[in-house]
């Protein structure tokens, strides 16, 4: 079974059983959480519901399993013939979860 959800203006492929990382969220390892923007959902093969823009009823939940960092962006700021530069570093920080149960 898979499903399509919008969560911080993005939108993932999910399924049962899968490790997703999103947008920072204040949430206890062991938690469980809801993704209630069901956008669409292939309850099996050859079936497709498409939600007008979402899904009537339907759910996705996850359960948290902790904060990930993501890659280091490095970034320059250089101005030509003024001697003036700077090097930067950030990395952004997720809340992974696993995906459990599709309701719809």
């Amino acid at each position: 079974m898979h499903a399509i959800i919008r969560d911080g203006g993005r939108q993932y492929r999910v399924q049962e059983g899968e490790i997703l990382f999103v947008d920072l969220r204040p949430a206890e390892p062991g938690s469980t959480i809801q993704f209630p923007e069901v956008l669409a959902i292939e309850p099996g093969p050859g079936e497709f519901v498409c939600g007008k823009p979402l899904v009537e009823g339907a759910h996705v939940e996850a359960e948290v399993i902790g904060v990930a960092k993501g890659p280091k962006v490095i970034f320059h700021r250089f101005r030509r013939r003024k001697n003036s530069h700077s090097r930067k570093g950030h990395r952004q920080r997720y809340t992974k979860v696993r995906i459990g149960k599709i309701a719809g």
